[in-house]
Protein backbone atom coordinates (compact mmCIF):
# COMPACT_ATOMS: atom_id res chain seq x y z
CA UNK A 1 0.00 0.00 0.00
CA UNK A 2 1.21 3.51 -0.66
CA UNK A 3 2.49 6.00 1.84
CA UNK A 4 0.20 8.50 3.56
CA UNK A 5 1.89 11.88 3.36
CA UNK A 6 -0.41 13.37 6.02
CA UNK A 7 0.76 10.99 8.74
CA UNK A 8 3.97 11.50 10.72
CA UNK A 9 6.62 8.84 10.73
CA UNK A 10 6.29 8.22 14.48
CA UNK A 11 2.51 8.07 14.67
CA UNK A 12 1.02 5.45 17.00
CA UNK A 13 -2.28 3.71 16.76
CA UNK A 14 -3.86 6.02 19.31
CA UNK A 15 -2.12 9.19 18.27
CA UNK A 16 -2.38 10.04 14.61
CA UNK A 17 0.20 12.73 14.04
CA UNK A 18 0.12 15.15 11.15
CA UNK A 19 2.78 16.93 9.27
CA UNK A 20 3.45 20.63 9.93
CA UNK A 21 1.67 21.47 6.73
CA UNK A 22 -1.59 20.14 8.22
CA UNK A 23 -0.91 21.27 11.79
CA UNK A 24 -4.07 23.43 11.95
CA UNK A 25 -6.87 21.11 13.06
CA UNK A 26 -10.56 21.34 12.51
CA UNK A 27 -11.21 23.25 15.71
CA UNK A 28 -8.08 25.35 15.84
CA UNK A 29 -9.42 28.33 13.80
CA UNK A 30 -7.54 31.59 13.39
CA UNK A 31 -6.91 34.47 15.74
CA UNK A 32 -9.31 37.44 15.50
CA UNK A 33 -6.44 39.78 14.97
CA UNK A 34 -5.26 37.98 11.80
CA UNK A 35 -8.67 37.50 10.19
CA UNK A 36 -9.70 39.91 7.41
CA UNK A 37 -13.26 40.26 6.19
CA UNK A 38 -13.44 39.48 2.43
CA UNK A 39 -14.67 42.34 0.26
CA UNK A 40 -18.37 42.55 -0.55
CA UNK A 41 -19.28 40.43 -3.56
CA UNK A 42 -16.50 37.97 -3.06
CA UNK A 43 -14.05 39.64 -5.46
CA UNK A 44 -11.26 42.09 -5.16
CA UNK A 45 -11.74 45.84 -5.29
CA UNK A 46 -12.00 47.48 -8.72
CA UNK A 47 -8.77 48.99 -9.98
CA UNK A 48 -8.38 52.64 -9.21
CA UNK A 49 -9.28 54.81 -12.19
CA UNK A 50 -6.26 56.34 -13.79
CA UNK A 51 -6.26 60.09 -14.20
CA UNK A 52 -5.14 59.86 -17.85
CA UNK A 53 -6.77 56.72 -19.23
CA UNK A 54 -7.40 55.64 -22.81
CA UNK A 55 -11.03 56.64 -22.45
CA UNK A 56 -10.05 60.16 -21.41
CA UNK A 57 -7.66 60.45 -24.34
CA UNK A 58 -10.24 59.22 -26.83
CA UNK A 59 -12.85 61.62 -25.45
CA UNK A 60 -10.38 64.46 -25.81
CA UNK A 61 -9.55 63.52 -29.41
CA UNK A 62 -13.23 63.24 -30.33
CA UNK A 63 -14.00 66.62 -28.79
CA UNK A 64 -11.04 68.19 -30.56
CA UNK A 65 -12.16 66.70 -33.91
CA UNK A 66 -15.69 68.07 -33.48
CA UNK A 67 -14.38 71.46 -32.47
CA UNK A 68 -12.00 71.47 -35.44
CA UNK A 69 -14.94 71.25 -37.83
CA UNK A 70 -16.46 74.38 -36.30
CA UNK A 71 -13.09 76.12 -36.37
CA UNK A 72 -12.67 75.32 -40.08
CA UNK A 73 -16.15 76.62 -40.91
CA UNK A 74 -15.52 79.83 -38.99
CA UNK A 75 -12.09 80.20 -40.64
CA UNK A 76 -13.62 79.83 -44.10
CA UNK A 77 -16.29 82.41 -43.28
CA UNK A 78 -13.68 84.84 -41.91
CA UNK A 79 -11.52 84.40 -45.02
CA UNK A 80 -14.44 84.99 -47.40
CA UNK A 81 -15.64 88.05 -45.52
CA UNK A 82 -12.16 89.59 -45.23
CA UNK A 83 -11.47 89.14 -48.95
CA UNK A 84 -14.92 90.29 -50.04
CA UNK A 85 -15.12 93.54 -48.05
CA UNK A 86 -12.73 95.57 -50.29
CA UNK A 87 -14.58 94.56 -53.44
CA UNK A 88 -17.99 95.23 -51.92
CA UNK A 89 -16.76 98.64 -50.80
CA UNK A 90 -15.68 99.44 -54.37
CA UNK A 91 -18.95 98.24 -55.91
CA UNK A 92 -20.96 101.08 -57.42
CA UNK A 93 -24.22 99.12 -57.47
CA UNK A 94 -26.29 97.06 -55.05
CA UNK A 95 -24.54 93.72 -54.78
CA UNK A 96 -27.73 91.77 -54.03
CA UNK A 97 -30.00 93.21 -56.76
CA UNK A 98 -27.80 94.35 -59.65
CA UNK A 99 -27.95 92.03 -62.67
CA UNK A 100 -24.64 92.77 -64.40
CA UNK A 101 -21.07 91.68 -63.70
CA UNK A 102 -18.29 94.18 -64.44
CA UNK A 103 -15.90 94.09 -61.46
CA UNK A 104 -12.80 94.58 -63.62
CA UNK A 105 -13.96 97.91 -65.05
CA UNK A 106 -12.59 101.28 -63.99
CA UNK A 107 -15.81 101.85 -62.06
CA UNK A 108 -16.64 98.37 -60.75
CA UNK A 109 -20.32 97.46 -60.88
CA UNK A 110 -21.47 93.93 -60.18
CA UNK A 111 -24.33 92.09 -58.53
CA UNK A 112 -25.34 88.59 -57.55
CA UNK A 113 -28.98 88.64 -58.72
CA UNK A 114 -28.54 86.78 -62.04
CA UNK A 115 -26.09 84.29 -60.58
CA UNK A 116 -28.23 83.48 -57.55
CA UNK A 117 -31.33 83.13 -59.74
CA UNK A 118 -29.60 80.75 -62.15
CA UNK A 119 -28.13 78.71 -59.30
CA UNK A 120 -31.49 78.23 -57.63
CA UNK A 121 -33.38 77.60 -60.89
CA UNK A 122 -30.99 74.91 -62.14
CA UNK A 123 -31.02 73.24 -58.73
CA UNK A 124 -34.82 73.23 -58.57
CA UNK A 125 -35.01 71.68 -62.04
CA UNK A 126 -32.55 69.01 -60.94
CA UNK A 127 -34.64 68.16 -57.89
CA UNK A 128 -37.92 68.11 -59.82
CA UNK A 129 -36.44 65.55 -62.21
CA UNK A 130 -34.28 63.53 -59.83
CA UNK A 131 -36.41 63.16 -56.70
CA UNK A 132 -39.34 61.15 -58.17
CA UNK A 133 -36.92 58.85 -60.03
CA UNK A 134 -34.74 58.45 -56.94
CA UNK A 135 -37.70 57.59 -54.71
CA UNK A 136 -38.98 55.07 -57.25
CA UNK A 137 -35.59 53.39 -57.46
CA UNK A 138 -35.23 53.40 -53.66
CA UNK A 139 -38.65 51.77 -53.17
CA UNK A 140 -37.91 49.20 -55.87
CA UNK A 141 -34.57 48.25 -54.31
CA UNK A 142 -35.93 48.10 -50.76
CA UNK A 143 -39.33 46.42 -51.25
CA UNK A 144 -39.74 44.95 -54.72
CA UNK A 145 -36.45 43.79 -56.22
CA UNK A 146 -35.06 40.36 -55.28
CA UNK A 147 -31.83 40.51 -53.32
CA UNK A 148 -29.69 39.14 -56.16
CA UNK A 149 -30.85 42.07 -58.32
CA UNK A 150 -31.08 44.78 -55.64
CA UNK A 151 -27.49 44.40 -54.47
CA UNK A 152 -25.68 44.92 -57.83
CA UNK A 153 -28.17 47.55 -58.98
CA UNK A 154 -27.74 49.52 -55.75
CA UNK A 155 -23.97 49.27 -56.11
CA UNK A 156 -24.16 50.57 -59.69
CA UNK A 157 -26.26 53.55 -58.60
CA UNK A 158 -23.89 54.33 -55.74
CA UNK A 159 -21.03 54.20 -58.23
CA UNK A 160 -22.50 57.21 -60.05
CA UNK A 161 -21.56 59.37 -57.07
CA UNK A 162 -17.88 58.58 -57.71
CA UNK A 163 -17.90 59.89 -61.28
CA UNK A 164 -16.06 63.27 -61.44
CA UNK A 165 -18.22 66.27 -62.26
CA UNK A 166 -16.01 67.20 -65.22
CA UNK A 167 -16.95 63.88 -66.83
CA UNK A 168 -20.64 64.71 -66.43
CA UNK A 169 -19.99 68.16 -67.86
CA UNK A 170 -18.15 66.89 -70.92
CA UNK A 171 -20.76 64.21 -71.51
CA UNK A 172 -23.56 66.77 -71.21
CA UNK A 173 -21.87 69.18 -73.62
CA UNK A 174 -20.71 66.70 -76.26
CA UNK A 175 -23.31 63.90 -76.08
CA UNK A 176 -26.43 64.95 -74.20
CA UNK A 177 -26.74 68.41 -75.70
CA UNK A 178 -28.11 67.26 -79.05
CA UNK A 179 -31.00 65.17 -77.62
CA UNK A 180 -31.89 68.05 -75.29
CA UNK A 181 -31.81 70.50 -78.21
CA UNK A 182 -34.21 68.31 -80.24
CA UNK A 183 -36.48 67.92 -77.22
CA UNK A 184 -36.40 71.70 -76.73
CA UNK A 185 -37.46 72.25 -80.34
CA UNK A 186 -40.36 69.84 -79.80
CA UNK A 187 -41.41 71.62 -76.61
CA UNK A 188 -41.19 74.99 -78.36
CA UNK A 189 -43.29 73.74 -81.27
CA UNK A 190 -46.14 72.28 -79.21
CA UNK A 191 -45.93 74.25 -75.95
CA UNK A 192 -44.38 77.50 -77.10
CA UNK A 193 -47.36 79.40 -75.75
CA UNK A 194 -45.95 78.75 -72.27
CA UNK A 195 -43.34 81.35 -71.26
CA UNK A 196 -40.92 78.67 -70.04
CA UNK A 197 -40.90 76.99 -73.48
CA UNK A 198 -41.25 80.06 -75.70
CA UNK A 199 -38.69 81.97 -77.72
CA UNK A 200 -37.21 81.79 -81.19
CA UNK A 201 -34.00 79.95 -80.29
CA UNK A 202 -31.24 79.06 -80.41
CA UNK A 203 -31.68 76.00 -78.25
CA UNK A 204 -29.11 73.66 -76.73
CA UNK A 205 -26.86 75.02 -73.98
CA UNK A 206 -29.78 76.04 -71.83
CA UNK A 207 -30.76 75.98 -68.20
CA UNK A 208 -32.67 72.77 -68.98
CA UNK A 209 -29.50 71.02 -70.12
CA UNK A 210 -27.67 72.12 -66.99
CA UNK A 211 -30.57 71.08 -64.77
CA UNK A 212 -30.82 67.62 -66.35
CA UNK A 213 -27.09 67.02 -65.92
CA UNK A 214 -27.39 68.12 -62.31
CA UNK A 215 -30.33 65.73 -61.88
CA UNK A 216 -28.15 62.80 -62.94
CA UNK A 217 -25.46 63.92 -60.48
CA UNK A 218 -27.93 64.30 -57.59
CA UNK A 219 -29.73 61.01 -58.31
CA UNK A 220 -27.33 58.62 -56.49
CA UNK A 221 -27.27 60.77 -53.33
CA UNK A 222 -31.05 60.92 -52.94
CA UNK A 223 -31.47 57.28 -53.96
CA UNK A 224 -28.91 55.88 -51.51
CA UNK A 225 -30.16 57.85 -48.52
CA UNK A 226 -33.83 57.19 -49.29
CA UNK A 227 -33.18 53.47 -49.71
CA UNK A 228 -31.50 53.31 -46.30
CA UNK A 229 -34.42 55.21 -44.73
CA UNK A 230 -37.03 52.90 -46.27
CA UNK A 231 -35.14 49.81 -45.10
CA UNK A 232 -35.31 51.10 -41.51
CA UNK A 233 -39.12 50.95 -41.46
CA UNK A 234 -40.17 48.65 -38.56
CA UNK A 235 -41.28 45.27 -39.83
CA UNK A 236 -44.25 45.29 -37.44
CA UNK A 237 -45.64 48.39 -39.18
CA UNK A 238 -45.47 46.73 -42.59
CA UNK A 239 -46.88 43.44 -41.31
CA UNK A 240 -49.71 45.22 -39.53
CA UNK A 241 -50.73 47.00 -42.73
CA UNK A 242 -50.63 43.75 -44.70
CA UNK A 243 -52.57 41.95 -41.98
CA UNK A 244 -55.35 44.53 -42.30
CA UNK A 245 -55.70 43.63 -45.97
CA UNK A 246 -53.58 46.36 -47.55
CA UNK A 247 -51.92 45.75 -50.88
CA UNK A 248 -48.18 46.17 -51.32
CA UNK A 249 -48.56 49.74 -52.55
CA UNK A 250 -51.06 50.61 -49.81
CA UNK A 251 -48.62 49.23 -47.25
CA UNK A 252 -45.86 51.43 -48.66
CA UNK A 253 -48.14 54.46 -48.77
CA UNK A 254 -49.45 54.06 -45.21
CA UNK A 255 -46.44 52.54 -43.38
CA UNK A 256 -43.19 53.13 -45.27
CA UNK A 257 -43.54 56.63 -46.69
CA UNK A 258 -44.86 58.31 -43.51
CA UNK A 259 -42.10 56.71 -41.43
CA UNK A 260 -39.38 57.73 -43.89
CA UNK A 261 -40.69 61.21 -44.72
CA UNK A 262 -38.21 63.18 -42.55
CA UNK A 263 -35.30 61.11 -43.86
CA UNK A 264 -36.41 61.63 -47.45
CA UNK A 265 -36.66 65.39 -46.88
CA UNK A 266 -33.16 65.38 -45.44
CA UNK A 267 -31.89 63.39 -48.43
CA UNK A 268 -33.50 65.84 -50.84
CA UNK A 269 -31.96 68.81 -49.07
CA UNK A 270 -28.54 67.19 -49.08
CA UNK A 271 -28.97 66.63 -52.80
CA UNK A 272 -29.94 70.29 -53.12
CA UNK A 273 -26.71 71.25 -51.39
CA UNK A 274 -24.82 69.12 -53.91
CA UNK A 275 -26.58 70.81 -56.82
CA UNK A 276 -26.05 74.33 -55.49
CA UNK A 277 -22.29 73.92 -55.30
CA UNK A 278 -21.72 72.27 -58.67
CA UNK A 279 -19.16 74.13 -60.77
CA UNK A 280 -17.58 72.45 -63.78
CA UNK A 281 -20.65 70.62 -65.04
CA UNK A 282 -22.64 73.86 -65.28
CA UNK A 283 -19.69 75.82 -66.65
CA UNK A 284 -19.55 73.34 -69.56
CA UNK A 285 -23.28 73.02 -70.22
CA UNK A 286 -24.73 76.52 -69.75
CA UNK A 287 -24.67 79.19 -72.44
CA UNK A 288 -23.51 82.02 -70.19
CA UNK A 289 -25.83 85.05 -70.25
CA UNK A 290 -26.60 87.87 -67.84
CA UNK A 291 -30.37 87.92 -67.86
CA UNK A 292 -33.01 86.81 -65.38
CA UNK A 293 -35.37 84.66 -67.43
CA UNK A 294 -37.67 81.74 -66.66
CA UNK A 295 -37.24 80.38 -70.19
CA UNK A 296 -35.80 76.89 -69.82
CA UNK A 297 -34.94 75.94 -73.39
CA UNK A 298 -33.22 78.95 -74.93
CA UNK A 299 -29.44 79.17 -74.78
CA UNK A 300 -28.43 80.96 -71.61
CA UNK A 301 -28.26 80.62 -67.88
CA UNK A 302 -25.54 81.17 -65.33
CA UNK A 303 -24.68 80.20 -61.77
CA UNK A 304 -22.44 81.38 -58.96
CA UNK A 305 -20.04 78.45 -59.13
CA UNK A 306 -19.87 78.46 -62.93
CA UNK A 307 -19.13 82.19 -62.98
CA UNK A 308 -16.28 81.72 -60.50
CA UNK A 309 -14.76 78.98 -62.67
CA UNK A 310 -15.11 81.01 -65.88
CA UNK A 311 -13.97 84.41 -64.57
CA UNK A 312 -11.33 83.81 -61.92
CA UNK A 313 -8.40 83.48 -64.32
CA UNK A 314 -8.82 86.93 -65.89
CA UNK A 315 -9.97 88.84 -62.80
CA UNK A 316 -7.99 91.66 -61.18
CA UNK A 317 -7.88 92.30 -57.44
CA UNK A 318 -11.38 93.78 -57.31
CA UNK A 319 -12.65 91.07 -59.64
CA UNK A 320 -11.26 88.30 -57.43
CA UNK A 321 -12.79 89.97 -54.39
CA UNK A 322 -16.13 90.14 -56.19
CA UNK A 323 -15.94 86.43 -57.04
CA UNK A 324 -15.09 85.64 -53.43
CA UNK A 325 -18.09 87.72 -52.35
CA UNK A 326 -20.31 85.63 -54.62
CA UNK A 327 -18.71 82.53 -53.10
CA UNK A 328 -19.66 83.89 -49.66
CA UNK A 329 -23.29 84.02 -50.77
CA UNK A 330 -23.08 80.45 -52.06
CA UNK A 331 -21.41 79.37 -48.82
CA UNK A 332 -24.25 80.87 -46.81
CA UNK A 333 -26.91 79.21 -48.97
CA UNK A 334 -25.35 75.73 -48.78
CA UNK A 335 -24.72 76.13 -45.05
CA UNK A 336 -28.39 76.93 -44.45
CA UNK A 337 -29.47 73.96 -46.58
CA UNK A 338 -27.22 71.49 -44.75
CA UNK A 339 -28.13 72.84 -41.31
CA UNK A 340 -31.80 72.47 -42.18
CA UNK A 341 -31.22 68.86 -43.24
CA UNK A 342 -29.37 68.16 -39.98
CA UNK A 343 -32.22 69.70 -37.98
CA UNK A 344 -34.78 67.49 -39.72
CA UNK A 345 -32.72 64.37 -39.01
CA UNK A 346 -32.34 65.41 -35.37
CA UNK A 347 -36.06 65.97 -34.97
CA UNK A 348 -36.74 62.53 -36.41
CA UNK A 349 -34.28 60.94 -33.98
CA UNK A 350 -35.97 62.70 -31.06
CA UNK A 351 -39.36 61.43 -32.26
CA UNK A 352 -38.10 57.86 -32.52
CA UNK A 353 -36.46 57.99 -29.09
CA UNK A 354 -39.64 59.31 -27.45
CA UNK A 355 -41.74 56.66 -29.21
CA UNK A 356 -39.41 53.93 -27.99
Amino acid sequence: MGDYPSRSVNATAGDLGVTPRHARGAGSGVSPSSYEEPPFGGGGALPKKSRFSMETGFRGLSTAAGAMVLVIIVAIAVFLVSKAIPALSADKENFLTYNRWSPNAENPAFGIAVLAFGTLLSSVIALIVAVPIALGIALFLSHYAPRRLATPLGFAIDLLAAVPSVVFGLWGRDVFQEPVREFSVWLNHYFGWLPIFGGEGPFGQSIMLGGLVLAIMVLPIVTSLSREVFQQTPAMNEEAALALGATKWEMIRTAVLPYGKPGVIAAVMLGLGRALGETIALALTLGITWEISFNLIQTGGNSIAANIANSFGEANDIGRGALIASGLVLFAITLVVNMTARAIIYRRREFRDSAA
